[in-house]
């Protein structure tokens, strides 16, 4: 069901109710003050008519009577009786309506059941035991509220044209108060639609509403609409990238191999091809982080372990020493006797030791002086920090924002090899291990990348 309808459905069921309960109780509530106040009239009347009998006692049947007839028309169809302490009939009126149940409420009306009411169809019917200068009487009056039934009938029937009245506006309303309020939800449909993922183009969904939670859900759709490309972009340039990580280690393996197949030498062949054997263990760790990383963007749950950070770095520089042993790795503790427990957190350690990788390898191929400090920092509580700093040309203020942009290569990788994709790699592997990452420079030639690990304990 649409939401317009919806909203058309449940905002007039709900008012026309609410007017249907509320002219329900006040018809309710009338009835039952029309039957009181008449009840207390009959009462009213009966006092009088005792008052009399009392005051002209000898006299009282006939002035009673003269008194009935006089006031016969003050109710419609009324009949009413008079008992004496005795429970004898001293007085009954000139009507000819029968009170079917006179003689019931006459027995248990007594000095502690002095009031009784019950109705004989539409007749309102009372008993009363009242005391009059020391005498005691029984009364019993039955009588129709002719008067107080057309109000009551008259009250029904405006009532009546009032609620079909406010039902019919209150459809017209609704149907205008769904299409207001509705309109925003559908030109939102619309413009969701329309979108094509991937698809760089599309701009941000813009909706003319001032109500909160549309804007709220807008911005929310915008949002997810960012992180979607930005998924199906990184999707996109996979195979770019695992282009740029496997083919250029490939075509080297092979030319190597080429190269010894036709070497005599058996010793430098023996060699030779342990040397390829590591090229290739290394080429299969990087198809292995590879993937790792399609089977958790794919939803699939890979297990982290507890590592030791400065190992899995201390490993990463074993195997870039073997190819570059001149450069040097300047490692520092902060503070100088950090616990060991801040130094562990729970990782994806062939992910992370894949980024601490490609961050060494560009500290290297991006130093002016052959250096790089590397410092493990745990002096913020609940986190690590792991820093790598070298002197050289520094990305510059403008290009900080596309650091971790697809293909984005700065002014000071001219002449250097890559495509651009490997701080991509390394950011979504450290977003992937719960941790963020951060470029600074301080001056014109030091560079510094952060990480800051969040620790268990």
């Amino acid at each position: 069901m649409k939401i317009k309808n919806k909203i058309l459905i449940y905002f007039s069921s709900t008012v026309v109710l609410l007017i249907a309960l509320a002219f329900s109780i006040i018809y309710i509530l009338f009835s039952a003050y029309r039957e009181e106040e008449f009840q207390q009239l009959q009462n009213k009347k009966i006092l009088q008519t005792i008052s009399l009998i009392d005051k002209y006692e000898k006299e009282s049947a006939k002035i009673s009577y003269m008194l009935d007839s006089q006031d016969i028309n003050d109710f419609y169809d009324e009949k009413l009786l008079v008992f004496d302490t005795n429970k004898k009939m001293i007085f009954a009126s000139l009507d000819s309506l029968d009170i079917k149940k006179a003689e019931r409420i006459l027995n248990n009306l007594s000095p502690e059941n002095t009031w009784i009411e019950t109705k004989e169809n539409d007749y309102d019917l009372i008993g009363t035991y009242i005391t009059h200068r020391n005498q005691s009487y029984y009364a019993v009056s039955k009588a129709y509220d002719a008067f107080g039934y057309t109000k009551l009938t008259f009250l029904r029937n405006i009532l009546i044209l009032i609620y079909t009245i406010i039902v019919v506006v209150m459809i017209f309303v609704s149907l205008y108060l769904s299409h207001i309020i509705a309109k925003p939800i559908i030109v939102l449909s619309e413009k969701v639609k329309k979108y094509r993922l991937p698809n760089e183009t599309n701009k941000r969904i813009q909706l003319n509403t001032s109500t909160y939670e549309l804007q709220y859900l807008t911005e929310r759709f915008n949002e997810l609409l960012e992180r979607t490309n930005e998924e199906f972009r990184f999707q996109k340039h996979t195979i770019d990238h695992i282009s740029h990580q496997l083919k250029t280690p490939i075509t080297v393996l092979v030319s190597e191999l080429e190269r010894i197949h036709h070497s005599d030498d058996l010793t430098q062949i023996k060699s030779e091809l342990e040397q390829q054997t590591s090229k290739a263990k290394d080429l299969g760790s990087i198809i292995n982080v590879l993937l790792q990383i399609s089977k958790i963007e794919s939803g699939q749950k890979l297990d982290k372990s507890e590592q030791r950070i400065d190992e899995l770095t201390y490993d990463c520089l074993a195997e870039l020493t073997r190819i570059n042993p001149d450069f040097k790795f300047d490692i520092t503790y902060q503070p100088e006797n950090a616990d060991a427990d801040k130094l562990s957190t729970f990782i994806y350690p062939l992910l992370v030791k894949q980024a601490f990788l490609n961050l060494l390898t560009n500290s290297m191929m991006y130093s002016a002086n052959s250096e790089a400090k590397i410092i493990f920092d745990t002096s913020k509580p609940k986190t690590l920090t792991w820093r790598i700093i070298n002197k050289g040309h520094p990305i510059t203020a403008s290009e900080k924002k596309y650091v971790f942009k697809y293909f984005f290569r700065g002014e000071n990788s001219h002449a250097k090899m890559g495509s651009g994709l490997g701080l991509v790699l390394t950011k979504r592997i450290i977003e992937l291990n719960a941790a963020k990452i951060h470029y600074t420079s301080k001056d014109n030639n030091i560079n510094i990348f952060e990480i800051d690990f969040p620790l268990t304990s």
